[in-house]
């Protein structure tokens, strides 16, 4: 298994996981492919791909920004799929410590995300629960 970050090559696979991922909206493909190329340059952003032999069975996403409370930057996972076939073989842990990773490197005092789904992995993979997630749709 290896990661690496996403190329344009890989919109085909990368847009059949993240339908799979998403069950609050469906993904539109037209919608799907100006994210990703814009995501592909965004300076702020980590989208990386987990592969096995060419072929990508996971990803994840996330961002970083500065903050005021957190004397400096944070960085929060959008998004972490891995393909129900390889799943509970690490894989998600190895695509959060790649996370994790450029965080570290981009001076990030801590990462955060939202989950509905994970808790137990998040847990697993040392984090702990801070706040309630709020949203609306706009």
């Amino acid at each position: 298994m290896h990661i690496r970050i996403v190329q344009e090559k890989d919109a085909s696979e990368l847009y059949d996981l993240a339908r799979n991922f998403s069950t609050s909206f469906k993904v539109e493909k037209l919608a799907f492919d100006d994210s990703l190329r814009r995501l592909i340059v965004a300076p702020d952003a980590c989208l990386a791909v987990a592969e096995i032999e060419g072929k990508i069975i996971g990803y994840v996403l996330g961002f970083d920004h500065d903050t005021l409370y957190a004397n400096g930057r944070v960085s929060w996972v959008e998004e972490i799929m891995v393909s129900a076939a390889f799943r509970r073989q690490n894989i998600g842990r190895q695509l959060m410590k790649y996370f994790e990773d450029w965080a570290r490197i981009r001076n990030s005092r801590l990462v955060a995300l939202a989950t509905r789904r994970a808790a137990v992995f998040y847990k697993a993979a040392g984090y702990e629960e801070s706040a309630t997630y709020f949203r609306k749709l706009i």
